[in-house]
Formats: structure tokens, sequence, C-alpha cells
């Protein structure tokens, strides 16, 4: 597209934002005013309902794709521009959640056209929730060891087994699912990848309590649960190619910054107010922030902004595409970045940081603590932090096994 025509889409961009961006939308967001699609667990903020039907409608829940599948089939300086813009006004993203940020991609490369019209508009416009069927209790890092098994019955699968670890499960319209179509050949070689409702007889979730006191994970369990043949994405077996390239859709983080959400989960694990100055808070003043403290919140500062350019480039150079392997230097980075901010909070609060209840502490304190004990799976949770680094070593560096 020509400098002028860009000009033009970024001046016309820029206006409809601000006209239709509501106020407490360009807010940092609140725990239980995110929307993650679905009608089953919703935002306490009725102005993300106007904010997701607006962008919706303009295709920019999902920017990059095609317009037939609810997308706005921008180009990618289109969508530099879009993202520049919505970032200039704090825009919180409209849409989150699984749909748009893992088998929404996944469904435009490997997904039949019917699979693709029935799901990417819906995904889209937020209708549906999504989660994810791949860890088991006997296979989580080894995750083609996996046991749930779909019986091939003519012209549907019969599926039994168990998952764990399934986020929001309970809330969930849509499961994409990791299963055993063949149990004679090497075990990553008789995988298959499913799509089945999550009202599908046979299926129940149980909620797993954390050390958090939450339940953002589940058990689900699946008993003779009937899934059409043209729910299979990608070929029979052959599944676990689909199912590692939907991994580095999520690994890869840029569905944050499709949405304008600068950081991720690392700017929403936020306290309050910024590290540096929640330290003043605490010390009484600047000079009370002891020295290697100071350091270390700005040497963290650091690694956030670092985070965020090579995300910002890659998204320039890329557009909407996963940039393969690489994604696990993404999410190693920002597993280790997450807990370093946690640990450095609590080192700011002191005995403060340590509240799980009771009136001395406040509600800020006690939700950073349980966010702190609930930190530390994230080098295990999508991946543990030893699996991306042999992912780095072998793919990315071409190291020797």
């Amino acid at each position: 597209m020509k400098s002028h025509n860009l000009q033009a889409f970024r001046e016309d961009t820029r206006e409809w934002l601000d006209a239709n961006c509501p106020p407490s939308m360009r807010k940092r967001m609140v725990a239980g005013e995110e929307v993650n699609g679905g009608h089953k667990r919703r935002s306490t903020n009725t102005e993300a309902y106007d904010w997701l039907s607006a962008m919706a409608e303009k295709g920019w829940t999902v920017p990059t794709w095609p317009v037939e599948f609810g997308g706005a089939g921008l180009s990618k300086d289109e969508f530099v521009i879009l993202l520049d813009e919505l970032q200039r006004i704090n825009a919180r993203p409209p849409l989150g959640g699984m749909g748009v940020s893992m088998i929404g991609p996944t469904l435009l490369e490997y997904g039949s056209e019917q699979q693709k019209l029935q799901h990417l508009p819906a995904i889209a416009r937020g209708d549906l929730a999504w989660c994810q069927g791949y860890s088991e209790p006997g296979a989580g890092s080894d995750l083609a060891s996996l046991q749930t098994f779909a019986e091939d019955k003519g012209d549907y699968f019969s599926v039994n087994g168990a998952k764990i670890w399934t986020s929001g499960a309970n809330y969930a319209d849509w499961m994409f699912c990791l299963v055993r179509t063949n149990r004679d050949v090497p075990k990553h070689e008789g995988i298959s990848f499913l799509l089945f409702s999550m009202d599908s007889p046979g299926v129940s979730t149980k909620p797993i309590e954390l050390l958090n006191g939450k339940s953002p994970f589940c058990q689900s369990f699946f008993d003779d649960v009937r899934v059409p043949k043209e729910n299979l994405v990608g070929k029979l077996n052959q599944g676990w190619t689909v199912g590692k390239r939907l991994l580095q859709h999520e690994r890869s983080g840029l569905a944050a910054l499709a949405s304008a959400d600068k950081v991720g989960p690392m700017e929403r694990i936020k306290p309050e107010l910024p590290l540096s100055d929640l330290a003043r808070k605490y010390a009484g003043s600047h000079d009370g922030v002891e020295p290697n403290l100071r350091n270390d919140l700005i040497s963290n500062e650091i690694l956030k902004k670092s985070f965020f350019l090579t995300q910002q480039r890659t998204v320039e150079e890329i557009a909407s595409s996963a940039p393969g392997a690489a994604t696990s230097i993404f999410k190693y980075v920002e597993a280790n970045y997450v807990k370093e901010q946690l640990e450095l909070q609590l080192r700011v609060r002191g005995t403060q940081g340590l509240g799980w209840e009771g009136d001395s502490f406040d509600d800020e304190e006690i939700s950073m603590c349980r966010l702190w004990l609930e930190a530390k799976s994230i080098s295990i949770a999508g991946g543990s932090n030893e699996v991306q680094l042999n992912i780095i070593a072998k793919r990315v560096l071409g190291l020797p096994d």
C-alpha cells in the first residue's frame, strides 16, 4: 500500500478509535473484566461488550484474518498502524482466549473450508469460548504419551479418556483435543486432532483447586463422546503436527499484540503501582529503597521493554504468522520474567507481601500474594522451561541431540 494510502488509513483508524473506544476500555483491566468469548463467564464491565461488538464489526478482533472468516484482511503495514493507534490510547484487548490466540490461527492453516466457516466467524465475534485438551494425568511434558483414545466407528469417533489442567473447561463451549487413534505405531504417529462441543453427551469437568484458593484449571472426562468425522483437523494420525503448530501460536505471544495488549500477561500481573513507585511507597522515600533492590527493579523493567520490542519487531516482520520454533524463546523469557517480577513485588512489600487473609493486609496485598503462589507454575504450564530449552537447542540453534 502506498504511503499516502497508509496515512489515510492511520487517520481514519485514529478517528474511529477516538469515537468508539469506551472510556473504561482505556484503563488497566482488573480481574473479572476480561472477555474470552462465549456466554458462560461474563465480564463484570458491560462496556467490554460494547467494545467487543464495535471491534468485531470492523473485523479488528482478528484484524489480519480474511474478511470471510470475521477478520479485516489487513496488510502487514495496516496491521502495524492499527497496533500503534490502539496502543496510543491504551486500548485494552476487545477479545482474548484460546479462540483468537490458538485454535483460530491453527484452523486458518490446517482447517477444512467447512471448519473455517463454522468456527472462525464465531470466534471473531466472541460467540465461543474454547479450551485445550492436551495434558493428561500420565502425559504432561511427555505429551506424546497421551492415552485418550478415539475409536473409529465409521462416520464418527467414540472418545474415552481424561485430560488435566484444562484451563477454563467449565466455561468453555468447545475443546480442541489431541487423541490417540492408532496404538500400533510410534507414539507421535498415532495421534489425531479433534474438535468437539463441551455440551456433548459424555463430557464432564471437575475444577482443580490450587494453592492460591482458585480453580482456573479443570480435569475433563470423556465417556463414549461421539465426535463426527468432519471434526477431524488435518489428516488422521497426523495430529501431532497440528498440535505442535498450535503451541507455536500460543507461545509466540503475538495474539496479545494483535489485540493491542502490549506485553500480554506481563502487564496484567503488575500491582496497582509500578514496581518502582511501589518500592518508594513501602520504603517511605526513593532514598529508602535498598540499592540492590533498586538495581533489580531497573533490570526487570529493561527486560520487559526488550521483550516487548522483540515481539513488536516480530509482528512487523511476519504479520499474522507464528515464527516457528523461535516462539519457545518468547515462552521461556516471559515465564522467567513473570516469576521474577512477582518475587520483586514480594521483596518490596516485605512481610506485607505474604498476606493470605486478615485485616492487617489490604485487598491488593492479598491478591498479589495469591498471584505470587499461582505463578510458580508458569515455567511448567504450556510446556516447561526445560522443554523450551530443548526446542531452542534443537530447532533454533541446530545443536545435536
